[in-house]
């Protein structure tokens, strides 16, 4: 294992056990609803959330689209469960415009 914190990069490329067991080394893992990048780049965690959004849109397509129910409370609706879902770890991203851009086309 390696901390990249340092500006001399120190690598050592050993293997990771748990027991006899070796932990594959991977690109991306998810983590408490997040993806995590070996590179520090966000943009499938981006990706992921748009996922997650339009897939609660599609869960609830009956309610947003139907004349019956009045405008404000689909605003409503849509304010309280559909874009908490796409928003859901934004808080702490370091996002680039073109990620910013994704999200506004997306909401």
């Amino acid at each position: 294992m390696h901390c990249e914190f340092r500006n001399t990069r120190h690598r050592d490329d050993g293997v990771v056990k748990l027991g006899e067991i070796e932990v594959p080394k991977v690109n991306h893992f998810r983590y408490l609803g997040s993806i995590i990048q070996n590179d520090g780049n966000i943009e499938n965690d981006v990706t992921h959330r748009i996922q997650v959004g339009w897939k609660k849109w599609r869960v609830q397509q009956g309610v947003i689209c139907d004349r019956n129910v009045p405008t404000k409370l689909k605003g409503k609706f849509y304010r309280t469960a559909i874009r908490p879902a796409m928003l859901y770890g934004s808080e702490c991203w370091a996002v680039k415009q073109q990620q910013l851009h994704k999200m506004n086309v997306a909401k």
